[in-house]
């Protein structure tokens, strides 16, 4: 199933934007979004894994011809992880597809009003407006009850271990589950409750991957928040980690996105 709304408005605010900065700078530091083709992807982890579950997303965009960077969020606090997705867009040499899953999704709100993102896709993720934190999203949809948190005497969170993959990679094997669920990165719990100070889907267009099968954040949730972004949505069956599981179809996504904000230099 396929639903695609197109965010044109959000488009026309980024040309705006873009031709604003221009307007100002006699020699901007950066090419407009609007005077290449997009060709830069890159991606962005959320809580409890780490940038080596996006390979499969890599696999099918560097075929594609694109160039891709993971962020290895730290997962030490919300300000940690935008200043470690700045960095890597500090290395772009053009515009860029930013991409988050889960959590990730708060990342490149806050991070995705940089200059040089073209277009957002957000994966199973969260997208808090200004003002809003991660855990506030789930105020009226709270996530599905196999999915616990346990928070350490430290202020960090695992992913309950019984509970893991009914709870977070249902479609993936029980060895591929047990592996992620021995290797998990746990994550600052304040980092949930931090509020993010701009919402990048209010002036970029905006592409949003539903997982079905989502047992860590409830479908419905999903649905709302591309609903509420205006957002190009694709649903695709899978659980919470799909794109680890659907690699194809997410890469799909993000190449769609790119070519959707291609503008080739003239």
């Amino acid at each position: 199933m396929i639903i695609r709304t197109r965010n044109l408005i959000a488009a026309l605010a980024v040309a705006a934007s873009v031709a604003g900065a221009s307007a100002v700078q006699a020699q901007p530091a950066l090419p407009s979004a609007s005077a290449q083709p997009v060709r830069n992807i890159v991606l962005v982890h959320g809580a409890f894994a780490d940038g080596s579950g996006w390979r499969g997303v890599y696999d099918e965009l560097t075929a594609r011809g694109y160039r891709v960077n993971i962020v290895q969020n730290p997962l030490t606090s919300l300000a940690d992880d935008v200043a470690a997705t700045r960095r890597v867009l500090d290395r772009q040499d053009g515009p860029v597809i930013l991409v988050g899953h889960s959590y990730g999704g708060t990342v490149i709100t806050e991070a995705g009003a940089d200059p040089r993102v073209a277009g957002l896709v957000y994966v199973a993720a969260l997208a808090p407006d200004a003002g809003e934190s991660t855990l506030d999203q789930f105020a009226e949809i709270p996530p599905p009850p196999d999915f616990v948190i346990e928070e350490q005497s430290d202020g960090f969170g695992f992913v309950n271990g019984p509970k893991f993959k009914a709870g977070f990679a249902g479609d993936t094997s029980d060895a591929d589950a047990a592996f992620m669920r021995d290797s998990q990165v746990p994550i600052a719990m304040s980092a949930f409750k931090a509020k993010v100070t701009q919402a990048a889907w209010r002036i970029k267009p905006s592409w949003f991957v539903v997982a079905t099968e989502d047992g860590a954040i409830d479908p419905k949730l999903l649905r709302k928040t591309a609903r509420r972004m205006g957002a190009d949505t694709e649903e695709v069956k899978g659980s919470h980690v799909v794109f680890l599981t659907q690699p194809k179809a997410v890469a799909d996504v993000i190449d769609r996105a790119a070519k959707h904000t291609a503008h080739p230099a003239r």
